[in-house]
């Protein structure tokens, strides 16, 4: 049996619309998509911050015991400084003591 063409053409129209209302769906998801990648990268972009701030007062925490760290090292070089100088002068006593005599 042909069909008419009012039916051929009613069936190419049911076609068309379902397939407009097929990529009007499409186009909703990717831009659902498209929203949620936006939302996962902003949320990625905030942990970085805050990976980067932790990082940040890491450094500062180096930054200090390093400060520490080169105080620590004057004061020794004076200890020494101190001790060799009184080796020095007890040596340079007891040998005055025993050269004198």
């Amino acid at each position: 049996m042909v069909k008419s063409v009012e039916e051929r053409l009613t069936t190419v129209e049911l076609k068309v619309e379902e397939n407009a209302r097929r990529i009007d769906g499409l186009h909703e998801a990717i831009r659902d998509l498209g929203d949620r990648m936006e939302r996962r990268f902003e949320a990625v972009d905030r942990r970085f911050d805050a990976i980067d701030r932790r990082f940040e007062a890491i450094d500062r925490r180096f930054e200090a015991m390093e400060g520490r760290f080169e105080t620590i090292d004057r004061r020794f070089l004076w200890l020494v400084g101190f001790q060799m100088t009184t080796l020095i002068a007890v040596v340079g006593a007891i040998a005055a003591a025993t050269l004198g005599n």
